[in-house]
């Protein structure tokens, strides 16, 4: 173990850490939750402004300077990039973090082939080609893997078909790939959010009262009353990158208020 701190999640200081769709929401916070931990940051998000915002706040809680690498992950060649100017600029891997993800609302009868290919695409197929980039990376520090899936992998919900096909196969591709790796000492983990509190459920088109609505409908969909923080992500997911989980892998890890565990009624 690399420390002899009593909080193994401590592991994570000076630990390189890549983290995906960094600009907001769930990423964002991971980010500043590492950087108080003390992990080396490459942020990756497609909006510009708000990556160096986050940067900032990671720097005011006094973490060195994260190395920016924004662009879009459905273009091949931004995913080489990335994985190259990291290895270049840090000159290794520790963790791999793969959150980025977008929301899109549409049946079986109302989403077309476009969204399909746009939702699959940025949730499952760059998330695939970025971590077989990552991997050799990996495989040589040892290092762990956590992909941000949702319990929208685990459970039905109607009106977002695309997005729940998306999710379960991120939490099928965490179990495969934990498999494959184990021998490597790889550790390969998700998290499955419940409904959180962040502006992925707004870009869908939803208005303010809609989005209102939407959260105060939450007190009953999660048996803790409540939608769920940012911050609750980010504590599970520093806490499965560190060696405070190092028996831990394959694991879908619903942090969802109980929600997962429910029946319809």
């Amino acid at each position: 173990m690399a420390t002899d701190d009593a909080f193994k999640v401590s592991s994570l200081k000076g630990k390189v850490t890549l983290i995906t769709g960094a600009s907001s929401g769930i990423g964002a916070g991971t980010s500043i939750m590492f950087a108080k931990l003390g992990a080396l940051l490459a942020l990756n998000g497609r909006d510009v402004e708000n990556l160096a915002k986050v940067a900032k706040e990671c720097t005011d809680c006094g973490a060195a300077e994260p190395l920016l690498v924004p662009g879009d992950l459905t273009d091949e060649e931004t995913v080489k990039k990335t994985v190259e100017q990291t290895i270049a600029h840090f000159g290794r891997l520790d963790v791999l973090v793969n959150n980025a993800g977008i929301l899109a609302i549409g049946s079986i009868e109302t989403t077309g082939m476009a969204q399909y290919d746009k939702v699959m695409n940025i949730n499952v197929r760059s998330v695939y080609h970025l971590t077989q980039l990552c991997v050799p990376h990996l495989i040589k520090t040892k290092g762990s893997i956590i992909n941000v899936s949702s319990v929208a992998g685990q459970k039905s919900f109607p009106g977002f078909l695309a997005y729940c096909m998306s999710k379960s196969a991120i939490d099928q591709f965490t179990r495969c790939t934990a498999l494959e790796l184990a021998s490597k000492q790889v550790r390969v983990n998700a998290v499955c959010p419940g409904v959180i509190d962040t502006n992925i459920f707004r870009r869908t088109g939803l208005d303010e009262e809609q989005y209102a609505q939407f959260l105060e409908e939450c007190k009953q969909s999660h048996p803790l009353g409540r939608p769920g923080e940012v911050e609750e992500v980010a504590h599970s997911i520093a806490f499965l990158a560190s060696d405070a989980a190092s028996f831990i892998t394959g694991v879908t890890l619903p942090i969802d208020g109980g929600r997962h565990a429910m029946c319809p009624r």
